[in-house]
């Protein structure tokens, strides 16, 4: 299945040409400035083209096909933009109805076999709200539980994330588990993608959402608590993180 182009079109070096085109310094210092706030946390020697991501996203879609050797040349690059293409080609393409099931385990099998590429938030988002789910979704999702319990903060990202396709379709247990595994980790963003899953979830199931929230509130991070809560009424909040303040005054006196 190709995009706009034939197959021997769809090559890394021709993605990577087409890339330079839309690269401004203007943007370059935005996503530099960007990724050095509150969201800081990218790989060692990473590099920035400068590259909207609507823009990139658009030229995506145009490579759509590419040979999965291919788009490992593109997660072998240090620029950000570059990786960020492969991903988003493997997330447009399993988003389609014509894609293979042997393409899907293809793209699953690149993204874990290449983790080590995936090194910032954005690109674990990228690949895990629908391709690594929508391939795990009618098999065994002991992968998961591995990487909930790995060292790695963006494996255990992926964890979570990969658990959206799976709330989508309704079914809800390996989010509410992986979140108990996840409810006492020490990094920011993983409680932002714990909570906001949890909070997903709670759209799908209120009940198991408030009995989570019952059993954990307390003792989970603020930033977490914060996101899992972000829809319950003005009443509901306020019992949550009075638990959560409850917990702290004790602990001072």
């Amino acid at each position: 299945m190709a995009g706009t182009g034939s197959i021997k079109d769809l090559k890394a070096n021709h993605f990577i040409e087409r890339l330079k085109k839309l690269q401004s310094d203007k943007e370059k210092e935005k996503i530099q400035r960007y990724f050095k706030s509150g969201e800081g946390q990218y790989g060692e020697g990473d590099q920035f083209m400068g590259v909207q991501m609507g823009k990139l996203f658009a030229l995506a879609k145009e490579f759509e096909g590419m040979p999965v050797t291919e788009l490992e040349k593109l997660l072998k690059s240090p620029i950000h933009e570059v990786r960020a293409g492969a991903v988003s080609i493997m997330d447009k393409e399993s988003r389609t109805k014509k894609i293979t099931a042997s393409r899907r385990k293809e793209f699953f099998d690149l993204y874990l076999k290449r983790h080590d590429r995936i090194n910032n938030w954005d690109l674990v988002d990228l690949g895990c709200l629908n391709m690594t789910g929508s391939y795990l979704f009618d098999k065994p999702r002991k992968i998961l539980y591995k990487l909930a319990r790995s060292k790695n903060i963006w494996e255990r990202r992926t964890a979570i994330l990969s658990t959206c396709y799976f709330i989508r379709q309704n079914e809800l247990d390996d989010t509410f588990t992986i979140a108990e595994l996840l409810v006492k980790d020490k990094e920011d963003l993983i409680h932002k993608a714990t909570g906001w899953m949890l909070r997903f979830a709670g759209d799908k199931d209120a009940k198991r959402l408030l009995a989570f929230l019952d059993k954990h509130a307390a003792t989970m991070p603020r930033t977490l608590l914060r996101y899992a809560i972000e829809k319950l009424d003005k009443k509901k909040k306020e019992h949550y993180m009075n638990l959560k303040k409850q917990l702290l005054d004790n602990q001072k006196s």
